[in-house]
């Protein structure tokens, strides 16, 4: 299950809606790719209490850095307190996974819009004979690197664009601007590579989304990989 820009927003009281949905999927794993909370955001009451329910179901969470936590007055306390809470952070690391007889080697990276990655690091003792699931605040990881050694990137970031209009997509996103390329769904990157945008659960700059319902993704890895979009 992928969980992303949050931006501290909350569904239904206590989150009982969004935790309803992480409790009925019941996946393998979570990667939640960044922006839990928002720049501003200066309690952490809620997306805490979130967290701790959300670990109580599934002990397999992992999150990586968006450019929001970066930009936080209270970026430590906070990652310290995903810590706390049971959260596993792959700022520039990577992990080996073993599900259902699947070995996953699963590689976060730092934001990449602020330049806090280090993509080299990150895939140190990464074993290429295995799937490897990279994990990205932003997409723009695809335009930066042309050599990166996973088989499947998660991102977010962009929100879908927030505001979309039939037949064109989004309308703007975080570092492309208008008519953005990468805005939100499956796309090819390389032979055998693909990038996965998440359009996330809550909202920057204006609390609007349009013709872009909040959603979190439920991936199911196979021969082939099938996305399922849940919204809320």
């Amino acid at each position: 299950m992928q969980i992303s820009d949050l931006h501290n927003k909350v569904f239904g009281d206590n989150n009982e809606q969004l935790v309803n949905t992480v409790e009925k999927l019941n996946a393998d794993i979570i990667v939640i790719t960044g922006d839990l909370v928002d720049k501003g955001t200066d309690n952490f009451k809620n997306v805490f209490s979130l967290i701790e329910r959300i670990t109580a179901i599934n002990n397999n969470v992992f999150f990586v850095s968006g450019n929001h936590e970066w930009g936080n007055a209270y970026t430590v306390e906070f990652l310290n307190g995903l810590r706390e809470r049971n959260v596993t952070i792959l700022n520039d690391k990577n992990i080996q996974i073993v599900e259902n007889n699947m070995t996953l080697n699963l590689v976060g990276v730092d934001d990449v819009s602020r330049n806090h990655e280090n993509s080299q690091i990150a895939f140190n003792s990464v074993y290429q004979e295995q799937y490897i699931i990279l994990l990205s605040h932003s997409p723009g990881i695809t335009e930066k690197y042309s050599d990166l050694r996973a088989d499947l990137i998660l991102s977010g970031h962009t929100h879908g664009g927030q505001v979309r209009i039939p037949y064109i997509g989004a309308l703007v996103a975080p570092n492309q601007g208008f008519l953005p390329k990468l805005d939100k769904g499956t796309y090819q990157v390389g032979p055998n590579q693909y990038l996965y945008i998440d359009s996330g659960l809550g909202t920057s700059i204006a609390p609007i989304r349009f013709l872009n319902q909040s959603q979190l993704s439920f991936i199911r890895i196979t021969n082939n990989i099938n996305f399922i979009k849940g919204g809320l």
